[in-house]
């Protein structure tokens, strides 16, 4: 039995899985909210408990969000140490293989199905090229599926926390108001969930809805907003968001010679998909100097699974460890 974990700042994901007819299928799914445990191994144990009947464990895989250093990570969003030869102890298995967040989503992307996907752009089709995947949740996660002449090899980076670009003078204005009372602006602070509130305050700090409440997650109400058009400020934060996201993603694209494509994971590129689908995006991916007909060439889909990290992580334990 194969055993793989999605961990964020958020959520957790844990998942069983087994071969079935030389493909990998799921047997029990269970999400915890991370912030509520003092680290994975509780959340493990009590997977297990609850959900394993009994299986023994024989492979392991878990993505974290954090850089992974000799096989441990110190978790970005959450006060975790994470240790996977700790984790392979309380498993009595050789080893338990940590990835980062977006490694295991790039290696997710490499085996979904095609109704998984949602096709913002078809450009052209080059399957012997570089990818890039970009994932805004609670944090912003960024990686490259590099194609190495016979596979694609994913490699992980923590380029959320690189500086945000203004592209506009909007988003110039913007930097300035979010400089105020931060250190550095990086693009992670725009483009995850409390990167809406952020946005919304400074395209109209007046109009505040639930915002004085600090126990309250504003993410959900602005998109929910947004998109039913009940509150224009909420449908500009997201268009911001959108022009944004977008322009990350090219950067990425043209860092990475990503001919191969771009995909969009994380939930909530699916949560405000219609947006993502009415051009913004993918314009704003093309507004690079002298970039944009290559770029215009860059195939760019939405990944609609969400688990799409908890199958990378699990096919990892398969195939790879």
């Amino acid at each position: 039995m194969i055993l793989a974990g999605d961990v964020g700042g958020t959520k957790a994901n844990l998942g069983l899985f087994e071969e079935k007819n030389g493909k990998l299928s799921q047997v029990t799914m269970k999400r915890f909210s991370s912030q509520a445990y003092p680290g994975l191994e509780t959340i493990m144990l009590e997977f297990l408990r609850d959900e394993a009947k009994g299986a023994k464990v024989t492979a392991a895989s878990f993505g974290i969000a954090g850089p992974i250093v000799n096989n441990t990570v110190k978790a970005t969003n959450l006060p975790w140490v994470v240790d996977g030869g700790l984790l392979a102890k309380e498993l009595g298995i050789g080893r338990v293989r940590l990835l980062n967040d977006l490694e295991a989503a790039a290696y997710g992307v490499g085996v979904m199905e095609p109704n998984d996907l949602e096709t913002l752009h078809a450009g052209t089709n080059v399957t012997d090229a570089n990818r890039v995947v970009i994932a805004a949740g609670t944090g912003l996660g960024e990686g490259i599926l590099f194609w190495d002449g016979k596979h694609h090899v994913p490699i992980a980076t923590e380029g959320g926390h690189a500086d945000f670009a203004p592209a506009t003078d909007q988003q110039a204005d913007l930097w300035k108001f979010l400089r105020k009372s931060n250190a550095n602006v990086s693009v992670e602070l725009i483009l995850a969930g409390k990167g809406f509130k952020r946005l919304h305050e400074f395209l109209d700090p007046s109009v505040r809805h639930d915002f004085d409440d600090p126990s309250v997650d504003a993410a959900p109400g602005i998109t929910q907003r947004g998109l039913a058009g009940t509150c224009p400020v909420c449908a500009k934060t997201i268009e911001l968001f959108c022009e944004i996201y977008g322009a990350e993603a090219g950067n990425m694209a043209v860092r990475a010679v990503a001919r191969g494509g771009i995909y969009v994971t994380g939930g909530i590129a699916v949560k405000i998909l219609p947006k993502l689908k009415d051009g913004r995006f993918v314009a704003a991916v093309r507004n690079k100097e002298k970039m944009g007909a290559f770029l215009e060439k860059i195939p760019i889909r939405v990944v609609l699974n969400e688990h799409c990290p908890l199958i990378g992580a699990a096919y990892v334990a398969w195939k790879v460890l």
